[in-house]
């Protein structure tokens, strides 16, 4: 049977209210009797039960967390800022994969609900309407990270993505690269459209026509990179930079470049984005838009635990700074 909080009382021979005051930090209780109390819940095995709890307090203390594939490097490091944070302010957090599919993820926001958490954190590509009134007509708070909402009402934590691209564009240009390639990521996400927009910006400020073919589209993923390869070098011409929209599609793009005997940079120069641990495991180790993937996460929850918490918030839709690192894959 459960070790019950009136076992714990009866052991210790003192109050069941006694006994909610040493679980729950209550600091009047005198020493002697925090340490009977606390030898009782030793002895007995006692775990405090966390639903009964929530019922009396109205909080779970769990935070519901939708990302859409924690097998994901960029995703995995996303959640652990979340989970250090967490645990900081004593959360627990409930994790789902979404799979980028608004049917499911709709799905996932009205269960993390149904769970009575405090909170969500939602990770995704493109915020429709549909999402937006789920947040809306939710009775907690919610933050979204690496997440634009465009009409800026949900609470998030992003970098300048249009700003991050049009300078790492800007750098290949400024190599005297005469074809520069993009490769991007969905096209019905605003983030992708904002690196889209960074990339042509860079261009048209340098005087270089913005070539449709130069353009292909990924899925983020190493094989859509090969396969953007693949369509870039089979046009005739073959660019001599390309700048891709993460990480993982540039490892793609780069051994589909060396699969053809193309040399990287000396032949064609790649420019990744996100700064993830595979950046320094290909070789060339790839130069980089260093996207703070953990900071991201964790000031997502903290924002979070403000809006739980009834703190003040200065600025909802936050942006974090970016920077350039430049490895061996551009010249």
């Amino acid at each position: 049977m459960n070790v019950t909080i009136y076992d714990v009382a009866r052991e210790a021979n003192v109050s069941m209210a006694t006994v909610s005051r040493v679980v729950n930090g209550n600091p009047n209780v005198k020493p002697a009797t925090r340490k009977k109390v606390l030898e009782a819940i030793e002895n007995l095995g006692y775990r405090p039960n966390a639903v009964a709890r929530g019922l009396a307090s109205k909080k779970t203390t769990t935070v519901g967390v939708i990302i859409p594939d924690i097998s994901s490097i960029f995703f995995a490091e996303l959640a652990r800022g979340i989970e250090d944070i967490a645990t900081m302010y004593n959360y627990n957090i409930i994790l789902s994969n979404s799979d980028q599919n608004k049917e499911k993820e709709i799905h996932l926001i009205n269960t993390m609900l149904g769970k009575q958490v405090d909170g969500l954190v939602f990770m995704g590509g493109k915020i429709t309407d549909d999402h937006i009134r789920e947040f809306n007509n939710a009775s907690v708070p919610v933050a979204l990270a690496a997440t634009i909402d465009e009409t800026e009402s949900t609470p998030s934590v992003n970098i300048n993505y249009e700003e991050a691209a049009f300078e790492a564009t800007e750098l290949l240009i400024s190599h005297n690269n005469e074809r520069i390639a993009f490769v991007s990521g969905p096209e019905n996400t605003e983030i992708n459209n904002q690196k889209l927009d960074g990339y042509k910006r860079a261009l048209k400020e340098a005087g270089r026509e913005v070539s449709e073919e130069l353009i292909v589209t990924g899925d983020y993923s190493y094989d859509s990179g090969i396969e953007a390869f693949e369509q870039l070098n089979s046009g005739g011409q073959t660019p001599t930079a390309v700048f891709v929209a993460s990480d993982e599609m540039a490892l793609g793009v780069i051994h589909g470049a060396q699969d053809t005997g193309l040399k990287v940079p000396e032949d064609i120069e790649v420019f990744g984005f996100d700064n993830t641990r595979l950046a320094t495991m290909v070789r060339p180790t790839l130069s980089t838009v260093v996207q703070p993937m953990y900071d991201i996460g964790a000031v997502a929850m903290r924002l979070l635990t403000k809006y739980m918490n009834k703190e003040e918030v200065t600025e909802q839709n936050v942006v974090l700074p970016h920077r350039i690192i430049e490895r061996n894959s551009t010249k």
